[in-house]
């Protein structure tokens, strides 16, 4: 076991005795090749670091690439890893600058292939347990074990920080390698990955298999501003942005044309279609849920689902290579009576993270904050609160669950960032508030400043909304509270 680094003053990490960055070239590690480590000087994105590449070999059909950054001063004594996109296939450069310049050493894998698309899993299933969650262990492995190498102790704390695909991997290091980090922040995960796949079909069913039933991206202006209209005022602010989009019941039906059709208005196919958006996919024989359905407050963005002229590639790529390995497949023949069952076998919980059972994370101290946009375009933010309270059944409170996990729901915010509401916050700056001084967050402070006025508001831990006090201006945090409803 790697050891801990003793806590040391800020200023005493600037100067820990460093290994020379071009020496970690020869560091011996379990299944490792280590093919650069070179000393790169500080630039205008990055300050000046260690970059270490490597190619991990854990299976014979393995070829997974890492790169560890590890900062030549000012370093926090902490780690961040950060997580990937999509099918990933490319080392996230971009968040490990982040990571970087706030002080930590930090790494990143492309989980073991190259390119975004899933048809490296055809015919290799050792690669599909690499992206599935091999590969972000043997990362942090190897990460840790380069980090000790070269500042000759250990990190104090160990973060992962990811979202989308990356919030995926945060609850599958969680579930499956508690004791890989300290502090886990996870946002709209994907951990529900082969229901998830069938979700997006839902939509992309809904309005791509008849040609009746599609729903013209110019028309989802006129869709979102009756939504609006219908209930803004439900949370007792009118703010273009919907607090609770569940207390939203808004039926597109009004919005049906009285007559021809128009650019304003729903045609009968069209209206069943997004009645069919806003439903849960389901299975028709038993009424099961299969995934959650996209929210009322989120129609300026189904272009991602239901545009067109083809389902969003990630999930056309999931049943083409993982599912009936046939890349000729048509989505439109997708049966969710009887094809979820034989994903799930195919699936195998290689890629899905719904384990709720997280005592064995929780049992070291380690805190897991999740987030999710209410107009998320892409994985169904229910599905969040339905992990969640999983989570909470297995711990039996409610109370005690909140010692540990805190899911915080951000009202009017897109996949992981962007839309009309407060997107931007800083997860990681609180986790580690959580995590090293035992500050748990009861709210995060989130902003918007995208060529409107600025708005902030608080982000309030699952079931608590943001109800505001009554004076005040509403584009000011400091006017509201969490409450339960």
């Amino acid at each position: 076991m790697l050891r801990k680094l003793a806590l040391l003053p800020a200023a005493a990490m600037a100067v820990l005795a460093q290994t020379p960055c071009e020496r970690l070239k020869s560091l011996s590690l379990p299944h490792t090749t280590i093919t650069v480590a070179d000393s790169m000087p500080a630039q205008a994105a990055s300050p000046a670091h260690c970059r270490v590449e490597a190619t991990l070999r854990p299976s014979s059909d393995s070829d997974i690439k890492i790169e560890v950054w590890l900062p030549t001063a000012n370093w926090n004594g902490n780690y961040e890893a950060v997580g990937n996109g999509g099918w990933a296939g490319t080392i996230n450069e971009a968040e490990m600058n982040v990571a970087l310049r706030r002080g930590y050493a930090t790494s990143s894998t492309d989980t073991g292939h190259n390119g975004p698309g899933a048809s490296f899993a055809l015919g290799h299933p050792e690669k599909l347990i690499d992206f599935g969650y091999r590969s972000e262990h043997e990362m942090t492995e190897t990460a840790k074990a380069i980090v000790t190498a070269f500042y000759n102790a250990g990190p104090k704390f160990s973060y992962f920080v990811g979202c989308s695909s990356g919030g995926r991997q945060a609850l599958m290091e969680a579930q499956r390698f508690p004791n890989d980090y300290d502090g886990i922040a996870a946002g709209a995960p994907t951990n529900n990955w082969n229901n998830m796949m069938f979700g997006r079909i839902w939509v992309a069913q809904a309005t791509l298999k008849d040609p009746a039933s599609y729903i013209p991206p110019a028309k989802y202006p006129s869709i979102h501003k009756a939504v609006m209209e219908a209930c803004d005022a439900l949370d007792g602010v009118k703010d273009g942005v919907l607090e609770d989009p569940a207390r939203c019941h808004f039926d597109p039906g009004a919005l049906a044309c009285q007559s021809a059709d128009g650019p304003a208005c729903l045609t009968g196919p069209q209206v069943d279609a997004a009645r069919k958006i806003y439903a849960p996919a389901k299975n028709s024989r038993t009424g099961n849920q299969i995934f959650p359905a996209m929210e009322r407050g989120s129609e300026l963005v189904w272009a991602t689902l239901a545009g067109g002229p083809k389902p969003i590639a990630l999930a056309d790529d999931y049943f083409k290579y993982v599912v009936f390995e046939n890349p000729n497949w048509d989505f439109k023949t997708l049966n969710f009576d009887s094809d979820v069952a034989k994903a799930e076998k195919r699936d195998g919980d290689t890629l899905s993270a719904t384990n709720p059972d997280l005592r064995p994370f929780f049992s070291h101290g380690g805190k897991l904050i999740q987030y999710h946009g209410w107009t998320d375009q892409q994985v169904m933010p229910r599905n969040s609160i339905d992990y969640y309270n999983s989570v909470v059944r297995e711990i039996g409170d409610a109370a005690k669950t909140a010692d540990s996990y805190r899911l915080f729901l951000a009202p009017g915010m897109n996949h992981c960032g962007g839309g009309e509401g407060p997107n931007k916050f800083d997860t990681l700056g609180a986790l580690a508030r959580w995590v090293e001084e035992g500050k748990a967050p009861d709210s995060i402070l989130a902003s918007r400043n995208e060529g409107k006025a600025s708005r902030t508001r608080p982000l309030c831990p699952y079931p608590q909304t943001a109800v505001y006090k009554g004076t005040g201006s509403t584009d000011d945090a400091a006017n509201f509270a969490c409450k339960t409803p």
